[in-house]
């Protein structure tokens, strides 16, 4: 089969041929169709320093997909050849006590598909059974391609209760827009997205944003007086990973304020941690999706009318996957998909 992998000890995906995976009786084996290009997996494309410790070179990369079971393994009842489905990207080991009680997601001995073991930048991938999420016929397949990221978002946003609350969202890459399509779904007032890419803050109010705020040319100072915010944001759901914006975030909200963070920042970071504590700020991290709470809510908003749609900027054929990571990596798009049916063969 034909997929992408992490060759070389270099910036870089490759392609390359891969026998068809095997499955041992509580796996699936799927066809992919469509796939979502993650930031992961462009920081794994860039090949720092910190991603090198976690992605074994040689590994096939991808864990945002689509696609339809083409094998079961001999122990698994819930599942048939045909099945449409997409899986969560996080293997959790099953026995700890985070995996027993409902928290996988941190199971500290977790394996991601596309970091740790092969992943969906491929004609075929083999996922465990328990990982499998089967999909509503009224979810279309690019959307249902990016149920993971879309994940994130409705974690995130959801952490705290947004229903007549004023929201700030910082970071208006994909997942950051998306949380602001949740946010009005789930009845926000407000929602203000801020970043300095104007191509993605237009993308943010075609998901939903009442305001948004190039920090570059306005202060959100300035923003919570026009908007007229006593005391300030009641909820800030933090995308970027962008210590200015983390602090700025904690000074934009009212005192009591609640506060969820997504965005990875820098192994060393400075956070105002005395005005977390003088404000009475909540904070929370966030990794991942619940497993498997996240993916109930956020198809149930999708079936109940929650639209995404507009985040999907760019198509290309798998065997282009170079324009896709470079498309990623200029910035000016929302999730970029690669489609697994349109292979060209040498």
């Amino acid at each position: 089969m034909q997929a992408l992998g992490k060759l070389k000890d270099e910036p870089g995906i490759w392609a390359t041929e891969r026998p068809v995976p095997s499955i041992g009786p509580l796996d699936v084996l799927v066809r992919v169709w469509t796939t979502g290009i993650c930031g992961s997996d462009l920081t794994i494309y860039k090949w720092g320093d910190m991603v090198r410790q976690f992605v074994p070179l040689g590994t096939v990369t991808g864990h945002e997909f689509v696609g339809e079971i083409v094998e079961v393994g001999s122990g698994v009842a819930q599942y048939k050849v045909g099945d449409r489905i997409s899986a969560e990207g996080h293997v959790g080991c099953g026995h700890c006590r985070l995996c027993r009680e409902g928290q996988a997601h941190i199971c500290p001995d977790a394996r991601g598909i596309g970091v740790q073991r092969d992943g969906a930048f491929a004609e075929y991938v083999s996922v465990p059974a328990t990982n499998v999420v089967p999909l509503p016929a009224s979810i279309p397949d690019e959307i249902a391609a990016l149920l993971d990221p879309l994940g994130n978002a409705v974690h995130t946003a959801l952490s705290f209760d947004l229903v007549g609350e004023d929201v700030l969202i910082t970071g208006a890459g994909p997942i950051g827009v998306m949380a602001a399509a949740v946010a009005r779904h789930v009845g926000a007032r407000s929602v203000t997205v801020t970043d300095m890419n104007s191509y993605r803050l237009d993308l943010a109010a075609k998901m939903g944003a009442t305001r948004t705020v190039d920090v570059s040319q306005e202060s959100l100072e300035d923003v919570r007086e026009d908007l007229g915010l006593e005391g300030g944001f009641s909820v800030g759901l933090e995308m970027s990973g962008a210590i200015p914006a983390i602090n700025g975030m904690i000074a934009a909200l009212r005192n009591g304020g609640q506060m969820a963070l997504l965005g990875v920042p820098p192994a060393q970071a400075e956070v105002d941690l005395f005005r977390v504590m003088f404000k009475g700020i909540t904070l929370k991290g966030i990794y991942g999706r619940r497993m498997f709470q996240t993916w109930h809510k956020m198809i149930a908003m999708l079936e109940s009318g929650l639209d995404v749609s507009p985040v999907i900027t760019h198509r290309f054929p798998a065997s282009e996957f170079e324009r896709g990571f470079q498309t990623m990596a200029q910035g000016n798009c929302g999730k970029v998909l690669l489609d697994w049916r349109q292979i060209e063969r040498a």
